[in-house]
């Protein structure tokens, strides 16, 4: 076993360690999984000079706490909470280096849901269809993390980056647009109904998780004399159950569902997507050149 290792003391509300998931398997029923917030979890790889595919820790609202085991260097991104070492605060987007037995613990992020910590050299998790992605829904990967379980690190690239502080722009709770374009089944939505998704300001509801954002507002109304068969869904999928509030399906989205995929959002807006907490608002626009159909 290699001598560098991350201890967990605590796992707050729910911690799991992704990657940038599984791609290229949904025509087997393996959805892709990996970081709800990709791109903060590259940037953490990126910081300690990692390929950006490493396995790191996804902490959702915080409360995790770690303990190193050797000489690690880390850096956390993603939702802003507030983390200290041996009780010193220390900053976000930036290099961290932790001795053997220093503690590292995040408080609850003042905006967005997930924090990034990735080390250098990797976690090794053991990996499952080539990936360490936790899947909440089908259970592939490692289980969420818990007390005691201790993470192997890989070995350390070569070099350091050039950089040890990544500028980032800050993370909101206020309301956030999401562009759109319409789904396959967008005709299942009456005219009034299509508008109405577009003028609404949604709210994301305490049930959403890496699954999906399950959002409340003025329901949707579909042409209820119509019967679907299940068909494939992927990430960034909008879809309205029958009671007409739609979901937005995220990471561990499942392969198939058997309501109307009526819009998807699109790729480069996902990761502000996974970021959205309770209470959040959305309002969803189409993407420019889509706006009609």
């Amino acid at each position: 076993m290699s001598e560098h290792a991350l201890e967990i003391i605590e796992a707050g509300p729910l911690a799991t360690t992704q990657d940038l998931g599984r791609p290229g398997l949904m025509s087997m029923g393996v959805p892709r999984s990996g970081a709800a917030d990709r791109d903060s979890l590259r940037l953490a790889n990126r910081l300690v000079g990692n390929p950006e595919a490493s396995v790191g820790i996804e902490a959702t609202f915080g409360g995790l706490k770690v303990r190193a085991r050797g000489l690690l260097t880390v850096a956390l991104t993603g939702a802003p909470a507030q983390a200290r070492r041996n009780g010193q605060r220390v900053a976000h987007n930036s290099v961290v280096r932790l001795r053997d037995g220093d503690v590292l613990a995040l408080g609850a992020p003042r905006a967005g849901a997930r924090t990034y910590l990735a080390v250098r050299g990797g976690l090794l998790p053991g990996l499952v269809l080539g990936s360490g992605a936790t899947d909440v829904l089908s259970g592939l990967g490692p289980p969420p993390l818990t007390i005691g379980v201790v993470l192997r690190v890989g070995t350390s690239p070569n070099a350091l980056p050039d950089i040890d502080l990544a500028p980032r722009p800050r993370l909101t709770n206020s309301a956030i647009e999401l562009p759109l374009t319409w789904g396959p089944r967008a005709d299942w939505l009456t005219t009034e109904s299509r508008q109405r998704l577009l003028d609404t300001a949604w709210t994301v509801t305490p049930t959403s998780n890496r699954i999906g954002l399950r959002l409340s507002g003025d329901p949707l109304d579909t042409h209820a004399d119509r019967e679907l068969l299940s068909e494939g869904l992927g990430q960034g999928a909008i879809q309205v159950p029958r009671e007409g509030r739609p979901i937005l399906f995220l990471s561990d989205h499942p392969v198939t569902g058997g309501y109307p995929v009526v819009a998807v959002v699109d790729s480069t807006a996902i990761d502000a997507a996974g970021q959205a907490v309770p209470g959040q608002t959305i309002r969803f626009r189409l993407s420019r050149g889509r706006a009609t159909r």
